[in-house]
This record gives C-alpha cells, structure tokens and sequence, in this order.
C-alpha cells in the first residue's frame, strides 16, 4: 500500500518498497547490513528444533477497563472517520483527511475504502452510528464499485477520484489494494446477508476479479499493472500482508490460482533478542494488515502459525523500540510503536528490526493500535498512555493523530485512511472478534484455507512462554 503525501505526491507504504518503478518520489529499501540477512526455514530448523516463535513472553491478555473504553471511543470516532470523509454519492474513502476541518481532497484510496466498508458493519453492530445509514452507505458503494468504477479483468487503481472513479497520479491497478477492498467488500456480503442486492453486488465484485491474470504466467502474483507499461516487474513473492490475497485468490470461484503458488511464497526467518519469527524487511504494519479480516488464530499450515508469528513481531519491535530509548528519552514501555507515517517531512517508511527510514522519534498510534490483539495488555497500555499524557494534542474528533514527536512539538494534522483502519477493526477484533467472525464466514476463505492445508495447530499454547 501506498498513501498520498500532503502534496499529492505518491509516496510508497508497502514492503517492497520502491515496486512500481517509473513512479515519481519513490523511496527504496534500506540496504541489508552484513549479518542480518534474513535465513531461510532450512537454516533456521538446523539451529532451532522447536521451530519459530518458541521464545516469546505469554501474553497478557487482560485489558483495564481504562483501557477498553479507551477503545471504544476509538472505534467509534474511526468510524465517524470512515462515514464522513467517504463521498455520500460514491462511498469511496479518502486517503487521508484533516483531523480539524474540512477537507477538499478527492483522493480516495481503495484500500482505505475496504477498510471503510468494514467500519460500517462495526458501527452498524456497536450502534455507533444508525444500522440503516450504514447498511444504505454500503450499498451505495459496492453499487459504485462494480457499475460505475473503471477496472481492468477487476482489479481497481490504487487511487481514484473519490467522484467519479477515476485513476489519479498515474497509479497502478494494485492487486494487494483491491485484496483489501475486496476483504471489507465480503465483510459486508456477510455482516449484511438478508439484503439481497448487497449480497448480489459483492459476490458479482469477487467474480469479476481474474487473479489468473494478476499471475502474468509466473508462479506469484503480479504487484500491479499500468496501461502504458504492463505489468510491473516485482511480484509478490515474499512474506507480507499479501496473505488473505492468495486465499481469495486461491479461493476464487470463478478465477482461482492453484494451491501451489501459496507455497512459493519465500518466508524469511530473522532473530532479535532470542526471538525467530517469519518477516519481510519492512514497518510493523505487514503484521498486522493480513490478520484484521482472516481468523489464523489457534492454527497452521505447512510452514507455521501465523498468529503466534505475528506475536512474535510484534514482541521484538517492542524490544527493539526499547533500544531507541537511549537515543529519544520520550520513547519507553509507556510509548513505543514505529510503522509508516506522516513525518515532519512527508510520509515515510520506517520501523524496525532492523532500522528502517530516517528515525527521528516519532511515534505512532496504529503500530500498537494494529497490533492489538497480539499483545493486548502491553499495546492497549500504550494507547493509554498516548491519550492521558498528550491530550488533545494527539486526540482528536476521529481518534489519534497519525504520527507525533513530543521533543519537536509535532503532531500529524492528518488522519490517515489505511492507519486508521487496521486501528478500528483490530480494536474490534481484541474485542469481540466480531470482524474475523463475519469475515470467516465466507465459504470461499474457508475453502482456500483447507486447500493450503491449514489444520488445528495443537501446539498453539506451548509455543509462547
């Protein structure tokens, strides 16, 4: 995924960063330090016989109640976000928006329109807002999206006038983008079931999409398609949020791709402070987005459990943002968390293990607030902390700021569509689980999961400490 910076620029926000090549402002992946590449399965099996993971402190999984109407509020104000910055004509989501006053762009993201359409189900079944209202947005939108909404064999452009549909800045059609629209679109098919056009339009929308295509005759899926270049030439063909997207490709009822290709995913093995875990070089944020909609919890496939591995990240950028304590005073057990941001100078790509982008202290709420479910106490903590030590100054009508750095007085003005969103439904998750309930409803998720040969994972509970 990527955000569009304040000055419409395209800024990159994915893990391959720097995929689409002949994008304007693109920023490339910091280069791997001698030592720290990443091992493969094999090599990590010959050094560790219990596998990954194995090493992680137990969760604590009590949340005060401080802390859960803390996450209320933030659910409720995200989805005030996701109602009021979407077109009322086309339902399509900005990318981002002011958190004061109003706002005059008509960049939307899909993504954060996936996201979006997921929020209305939560404010539907939290009464946040009128179930009505949202279920009329819903279908307002995915009646937009399939008749009204240029597509090429399904897949959408990254960013489009929120209006009209159009591509804006030249952007790809995004094969993970529309994976992410599509998840909030099945979300609603389910959360909604009973209205018939709404079931009729979403079940049209997956159909239409041909992942045989998006695979270009390789073994992984294209990352995009652009009409005057073709498909670009980097693949997603390395651990990342790109999970849910092969199970609904592999899923597909109409276009599937086979099994195989889940399996050609290269699932990289790194360690910090004793921990093994599977992880891309790339912000926090790969770890959280594939599991907002898909239920990994308590099972594996042939490689590991992905929930306990997202623990597992999440644990070590704990760790690690711990290190830069040293350096940003401001930064301790009370306030950690780094993923990709607006900055001081514009959206930025950062995190770690290791280091990534140009550190500089700031914080930001959606790496704790997206990772909620894998460390509930420690993360719903932090969030805390943020609100009753920065106020109104990181807490806004729709809930945090994107970013903030206390020591340079800077405090994101804009709210972020795609941060905001893994915010609301991972709050939801830790909750109540409601989001992966109704996500795993759909036959199709469930059919892809037993085709890549997901089982009970009997070790769940001996894999953490």
């Amino acid at each position: 995924m990527r955000t569009a910076g304040a000055s419409g620029m395209l800024v990159l926000g994915a893990p391959a960063i720097g995929a689409a090549e002949g994008f304007q402002n693109q920023q490339q992946a910091p280069a791997v330090k001698p030592g720290q590449e990443p091992k493969t399965e094999a090599q990590n099996a010959e050094q560790y016989q219990r596998g990954t993971g194995v090493f992680i402190n137990r969760p604590l999984t009590q949340v005060s109640k401080q802390a859960d109407a803390l996450l209320d509020d933030l659910e409720g104000r995200g989805c005030d976000f996701f109602y009021n910055e979407a077109s009322p004509k086309t339902g399509l989501v900005r990318d981002r928006a002011p958190a004061a006053g109003r706002s005059l762009s008509r960049v939307a993201s899909i993504a954060a329109t996936g996201f979006g359409l997921t929020a209305m189900c939560i404010a539907a079944k939290r009464n946040y807002l009128p179930k009505l209202q949202c279920e009329q947005r819903v279908e307002k939108t995915l009646a937009f999206l399939l008749e009204d909404c240029p597509h090429e064999h399904g897949f959408l452009y990254h960013f489009i006038d929120m209006e009209s549909g159009q591509r804006m800045f030249g952007s790809e059609l995004s094969s993970i983008d529309t994976a992410l629209l599509l998840c909030g679109v099945l979300t609603c098919r389910q959360y909604f079931a009973g209205n018939t056009r709404i079931e009729a339009l979403a079940t049209t929308f997956y159909r239409r999409i041909d992942w045989e295509w998006m695979l270009n005759g390789g073994t992984t899926l294209s990352m995009g398609w652009l009409p005057d270049q073709g498909f670009l030439k980097h693949r997603w063909d390395i651990y990342a949020e790109l999970m849910t997207m092969y199970l609904l490709a592999i899923g597909s009822p109409t276009h599937s791709i086979g099994a195989e290709t889940w399996n050609a995913l290269q699932r990289p093995l790194v360690q910090y402070g004793g921990i093994d875990y599977i992880s891309g070089l790339a912000p926090l944020f790969i770890h959280q987005y594939a599991h907002a909609w898909c239920d990994y919890r308590d099972q594996r496939d042939l490689h590991t459990n992905y929930f306990t591995n997202s623990i597992a990240a999440t644990r070590v950028h704990q760790l690690w943002c711990m290190t830069l304590g040293g350096k940003y005073s401001w930064i301790d057990q009370d306030l950690w968390g780094i993923t990709a941001s607006d900055s001081r100078e514009g959206y930025r790509v950062w995190g770690g293990p290791p280091a990534m982008g140009p550190l500089d202290g700031t914080v930001v709420p959606s790496a704790c607030a997206g990772s909620l479910p894998f460390l509930p106490a420690e993360c719903s903590h932090v969030l805390l902390s943020m609100r009753q030590k920065y106020d109104d100054k990181v807490w806004t009508r729709y809930g945090f700021v994107d970013a903030f750095n206390p020591k340079a007085n800077y405090y994101a003005t804009d709210i972020l569509g795609i941060n905001q969103g893994v915010s609301v439904l991972m709050a939801e998750n830790l909750r109540t689980g409601f989001v992966w309930e109704q996500f795993m409803k759909n036959r199709e998720v469930g059919h892809a999961m037993r085709e890549v040969q997901f089982h009970p994972d009997p070790d769940t509970n001996s894999q953490v400490l």
